[in-house]
């Protein structure tokens, strides 16, 4: 058990958190972003009004959705005595940007459909890799995130 189960075990009140991420518009389009003590910028491509100075808000999330990944592909293999030598995961979104800016209400603002693919080399066996790849997807926050609905709020300051 790693010190982080060890401690989220002991004390069951560390394992909630709350993330709080305040973005400021600058540029075109653009958001600077503050995570933490962590700063980046957020924009779009010049054929969606942006200036391109950085990944876009999709990417992002497709970002984070391929970087959550490889963290909870890493954790449980060691947890499951499994060698990962090197791993590489590629997502990609399908969006429809008329919902974007309003020119065909009936479908969806976000992905209509997300593909990860999981490329894994190691000495195990592929069976025991897919059996890793169904525990990582049990357990990845994001992927989470995009597969089921979740509250969200939202009001003016």
């Amino acid at each position: 058990m790693s010190a982080c189960n060890e401690r989220i075990a002991r004390d069951v009140s560390t394992a909630a958190l709350t993330y709080t991420v305040t973005g400021r518009g600058v540029g075109s389009v653009a958001t600077e972003i503050q995570a933490g003590k962590h700063r980046f910028l957020v924009d779009e491509p010049s054929a969606l009004a942006g200036d391109d100075a950085a990944p876009s808000p999709v990417e992002y999330a497709l970002g984070a959705l391929v970087s959550c990944q490889v963290i909870v592909f890493r954790l449980y293999a060691q947890s499951l005595g499994l060698t990962i030598d090197e791993i590489e995961i590629t997502a990609e979104g399908d969006l429809d940007a008329r919902k974007l800016f309003g020119i065909d209400e009936s479908g969806r603002a976000g992905f209509h459909d997300v593909r990860v693919k999981v490329d894994i080399d190691g000495p195990n066996t592929v069976e025991e890799y897919e059996n890793l790849r169904r525990v990582v997807d049990a357990h990845c926050p994001v992927l989470d995130i995009f597969s089921n609905p979740v509250p969200t709020s939202g009001s003016l300051a």
